[in-house]
């Protein structure tokens, strides 16, 4: 008979740390994906909890407020922006570095005012739309209002009061996904008491 080694067997050691947030990462992917699913469940949710879709739209800009509120460090850590100049210069940021960042994808911005407060974001490709199929029922859902709440929200944190509607949702057969965004008012900073005494 063989004796049997009295060692353990060594463990493998796993290696948790994920590649850096480049779209072509397959764990940027599966993240993307992952955000996906998870979106379409609170959805389904939502849907069982409100009766009405007007409801349903508020309560999920209200979600995306408060992930907004709190997503904005996480985002300003990891990309590295400076403080943009002016609102052109912020939407830029949002559509080209943001979107990229948390949903894989980029946005054109367009159809700015004379003024330069007022602009489209267009996603021509909205990963929360893979998977999904709207029942007729629910025809005044806009599916992707999370997103207009995560901009309000990341935006008031860095003092920018800004109405954000979604105008038009590629899940309800549209080929983009349109959002505007309006500034309304830049905050000011508080001054602290040393400053006023100066």
């Amino acid at each position: 008979m063989s004796r049997q080694s009295s060692r353990r067997p060594e463990k493998q050691k796993i290696d948790w740390h994920l590649p850096s947030s480049s779209s072509t990462g397959s764990a940027h992917h599966m993240g993307i994906e992952l955000i996906v699913l998870t979106y379409g469940t609170v959805v389904e949710q939502l849907c069982k909890d409100y009766e009405n879709d007007e409801d349903i739209n508020k309560e999920l800009d209200k979600m995306g407020h408060n992930i907004g509120s709190r997503l904005v460090e996480d985002f300003l850590a990891r990309s590295s922006i400076t403080q943009c100049r002016n609102f052109h210069e912020t939407a830029e940021v949002i559509a080209k570095v943001a979107f990229k960042m948390y949903l894989g994808v980029t946005a054109r911005v367009t159809f700015w005012t004379l003024a330069g407060d007022d602009c489209s974001l267009f996603l021509e490709k909205n990963p929360l739309r893979d998977y999904v199929e709207i029942p007729e029922k629910h025809s005044c859902l806009l599916y992707s209002n999370m997103i207009c709440g995560i901009l309000r929200g990341a935006l008031k944190m860095v003092r920018l009061q800004v109405d954000v509607q979604l105008l038009q949702d590629s899940v309800k057969d549209n080929n983009i996904t349109e959002i505007r965004m309006k500034l309304m008012r830049r905050r000011k900073v508080a001054l602290t008491a040393e400053k006023q005494q100066e």
